[in-house]
C-alpha cells in the first residue's frame, strides 16, 4: 500500500467471488435468488408470528427477533455485492465501507447472541417448566433483546476505529466480497495494541461468552431430558431444539472458520470467501427453512397465512 498524505481514502478494492467474466451473469443470478429467497423466508417467520396469538411467546419472539437480524445481515453484503457483479467493478467508497462494516458488525453480532439467549429459554423451558412464564417475562424478553443490540452497536463503533486508521491509505485491498472486520484488523497500517484489545474484546464477547452459554444451557438441558421417564417425553424435549441445534452448528462453524482463516492471513484466499458466503448469505437465507420444516405449528401458521390470502383474492 502507498501512503499519502491526503486526509481521505478514496476507496477499497473488494476481492469478490470470481475474476472470471463468464461466470459473472451465473453468480448474479443465483445470489440475487438466494437473497430473495432469504429475505422473503425470514418475512414469512416474522408475519406467522406476529400474526397468531399461539406465538406470543418467548421462544417466537427471539425467533422473530432473529429473522429479523437475519434479513439485516443478508442485507449488508448481497445488493453491493450484486451491484459490483453486474457493473463489473469491485470497489467501495470509503464511507460505505465503514458502514457495510458496522451494520455487518451490528446484525452479526445480533444473530450471535439472540442464539445465545434462545439456548437460555430452551434451558429455562425444559429445566423450569413451571416457572417458565414467571421467569421470562415479557420485561425480561425486552431486556434480552435489547442488551445484544446495545453490545452490538459497541462492536461495531470498535471497528470503526480500526478503520479509522485507514485514512492516510489508498488502494486497500480487502481479500473478500464485502467489508470484512476480521480483514480490517489485520491491515499492516493499524495500531497494533488497538488490534490486539479489538481482538481480545470481540473474541470473548462474541465467541468464548456465548459458546460456553450455549454448551452449559444444553449440558444442564440433556441432563434433564435424560431423566423423564417416557422415550415419547424425551423425544419432544430433543424435538424443540433440533432446529435450534442445527442453526448453532452452521452459524458458529463457518462463522468461526471464517473469521479465525482471514485473522491469521492477509492475503487473499479463495477458502475465506467460500467460509464468508456461508455465513453471511447461506446460513440467513436456511434459517426459516430450518424452523418451519422442523416446526409443526410454524408449518400450519404458513399454511393458515397461505389459505387467508387465497381466499381474500377470491
Amino acid at each position: 500500500m502507498e501512503e499519502q498524505n491526503l486526509t481521505g481514502v478514496s476507496e477499497f478494492h473488494l476481492l469478490g467471488l470470481s475474476e472470471d467474466p463468464d461466470l459473472q451473469p451465473l453468480l448474479f443470478g443465483l445470489f440475487l435468488s438466494m437473497y430473495l429467497v432469504g429475505v422473503l423466508g425470514n418475512l414469512l417467520i416474522i408475519l406467522a408470528v406476529s400474526s397468531d396469538s399461539h406465538f406470543h411467546t418467548p421462544m417466537y419472539f427471539f425467533l422473530s427477533n432473529l429473522s429479523l437480524a437475519d434479513i439485516g445481515f443478508i442485507s449488508t453484503t448481497v445488493p453491493k455485492m450484486l451491484v459490483n457483479t453486474q457493473t463489473h467493478r469491485r470497489d467501495i467508497s470509503y464511507v460505505s465501507c465503514l458502514t457495510q462494516m458496522s451494520l455487518f458488525s451490528i446484525f452479526g453480532c445480533m444473530d450471535d447472541m439472540l442464539l445465545t439467549v434462545m439456548a437460555y429459554d430452551r434451558f429455562v423451558a425444559i429445566c423450569y417448566p413451571l416457572q417458565y412464564m414467571v421467569i421470562m417475562n415479557p420485561r425480561l424478553c425486552g431486556f434480552l433483546v435489547f442488551l445484544p443490540f446495545l453490545v452490538s452497536l459497541l462492536d461495531s463503533q470498535l471497528h470503526n476505529l480500526i478503520a479509522l486508521q485507514l485514512n492516510y491509505f489508498k488502494d486497500v485491498e480487502i481479500g473478500n466480497f464485502f467489508c470484512d472486520p476480521s480483514q480490517l484488523l489485520n491491515f499492516p497500517c493499524t495500531n497494533t495494541l488497538t488490534n490486539t484489545i479489538v481482538m481480545y474484546f470481540t473474541g470473548t464477547i462474541f465467541g468464548f461468552f456465548p459458546v460456553s452459554g450455549i454448551l452449559f444451557s444444553f449440558y444442564k438441558i440433556v441432563s434433564s431430558i435424560l431423566r423423564i421417564p417416557s422415550s415419547g417425553g424425551k423425544y419432544k424435549a430433543f424435538s424443540t431444539c433440533g432446529s435450534y441445534l442445527s442453526v448453532v452448528c452452521l452459524f458458529y462453524g463457518t462463522g468461526f472458520a471464517g473469521y479465525l482463516h482471514s485473522a491469521v492471513s492477509s492475503s487473499p484466499k479463495k477458502d475465506v470467501v467460500v467460509a464468508s458466503v456461508m455465513y453471511t448469505v447461506l446460513i440467513p437465507m436456511l434459517n426459516p427453512f430450518i424452523y418451519s420444516l422442523r416446526n409443526r405449528d410454524i408449518k400450519s401458521a404458513l399454511w393458515s397465512l397461505h389459505s387467508r390470502s387465497l381466499c381474500s383474492n377470491d
